[in-house]
């Protein structure tokens, strides 16, 4: 044992024989909620939220501008791949089409009339009748009139096709998840293409976009398995897998989060676009190991501090941990740091004969619930200390909430 180990079991025993002491307060009895220590299971998670949405969801828009004269679709529609979901007005398209036909007819006709002057101006050169450079006009012209005729069939071609984009059609296969128009709205399309529907193709498969704060996101590989709930299904838990984790950071007041993508299936398609998804992704997962819960690291009786260990340093680390579980909603920053425990000894107090004594133990991962005791002088069924009866929630002085954060996830 070396000359650190006998310090801290010196102090140890020094504030063991102290605590007694402290069971009466102003000749009051001191009452402890105490909570016994036991064996099961952990299962190791860092927690985000996201958003669930179609694996590919279309954008349908229009490029040309118009009013909407026919919808075909409404939300919840079911289309197939070039369906007609809306039509636009289409008599000015229509107009120019005719107006480039008839630009058509006279540039063929000019440049009909333009190889019979070159025929003509061939026979009679042929004969003297007429100078090269008379020919070479006649064919310089026939060179013109095929340019232009060249030219208005391709404003016919533009016009055809300006004409055909007023029919709507759908791209994909799939279901109407937004209709942003109605009969009667104009669309301009001059700068960029509006937005007239949006589309998923298969709500069969879906995926979680969440944000993970930069702590955790060493820890996240493709592939993990991931458990989540959402609001509508409170009492039912999902199931998906990691299947990206995105490069590009996120930074919002200097808090940086990653997007991690979870693959889900939705073979019942109750799972809607937009629900917000509260995750889990599993770490690891432990058997049978020894843990004591999270309230009881929180907990110093009042005006003694571990040896070693501030008092003050001790409820600070509880709350940090907490936090990251209270916050969940707001946002994906903090919310793994209950599951790394590790680190330093830290004291938990346990009831032995009435009184507080404080035990250095070692810890290891937590599931936001209860974290495992990997090393120190504590066994099964120990009744470790998690706050004072009569207060608040059974809350200690200058500490949290004696029972274990609510966690909304399990």
């Amino acid at each position: 044992m070396n000359a650190l180990c006998r310090g801290r079991t010196a102090a140890l025993l020094v504030l063991a024989a102290a605590l007694p002491l402290l069971g009466c307060a102003g000749g009051k009895k001191v009452e402890y909620l105490t909570a016994p220590v036991q064996r099961g299971d952990l299962t190791i998670t860092v927690s985000a939220t996201g958003t669930l949405n179609p694996v590919k969801l279309i954008n349908v828009g229009t490029q040309v501008s118009g009013t909407v004269k026919v919808l075909n679709v409404d939300y919840n529609s079911r289309v197939q791949r070039d369906e007609v979901l809306a039509r636009l007005d289409e008599r000015t398209y229509a107009a120019a089409v005719r107006q480039s036909e008839a630009n058509v007819a006279s540039a063929t006709a000019s440049r009909a009339l333009a190889l019979a002057n070159v025929k003509r101006a061939e026979d009679l050169f042929a004969k003297g009748y007429v100078a090269q450079q008379d020919l070479d006009t006649a064919r310089q012209q026939v060179a013109t009139t095929t340019a232009q005729r060249d030219l208005v069939l391709a404003q016919l071609d533009r016009d055809r096709t300006n004409l055909g984009y007023t029919v709507i059609r759908s791209p994909v296969s799939g279901v109407v998840v937004s209709r942003e128009v109605d009969v009667g709205q104009t669309v301009a399309a001059s700068f960029q293409t509006p937005t007239l529907f949006k589309i998923a193709q298969d709500l069969s498969k879906m995926q979680i976009d969440s944000s993970f704060a930069e702590a955790d996101v060493g820890r996240l590989r493709v592939d993990q398995s991931v458990r989540f709930t959402v609001d509508a299904f409170p009492d039912r838990m999902f199931e998906g897998i990691v299947r990206q984790i995105r490069l590009n950071p996120t930074t919002v007041q200097n808090v940086v989060t990653y997007d991690v993508v979870v693959g889900v299936d939705n073979l019942d398609q109750i799972l809607l676009p937009g629900m917000t998804a509260y995750v889990n992704v599993i770490l690891s997962e432990k058997h049978a190991v020894l843990a004591v819960p999270n309230a009881a690291l929180r907990f110093r009786p009042p005006g003694v501090e571990a040896p070693g260990i501030p008092a003050t340093a001790g409820v600070a680390a509880g709350a940090k941990a907490g936090a990251g579980d209270a916050g969940r909603g707001a946002g994906a920053a903090g919310h793994g740091a209950g599951a790394r425990r590790g680190g330093g000894p830290r004291a938990i107090y346990v009831l032995r004969k009435g009184a507080p004594v404080a035990v250095q133990v070692r810890l290891g991962g937590t599931d936001r619930r209860s974290t495992e005791v990997v090393e120190g002088d504590l066994k099964e069924g120990d009744e470790v200390i998690v706050g004072l009866a009569g207060t608040a929630g059974g809350t200690a002085p200058g500490g949290s909430a004696g029972s274990a954060p609510r966690v909304r996830m399990f």
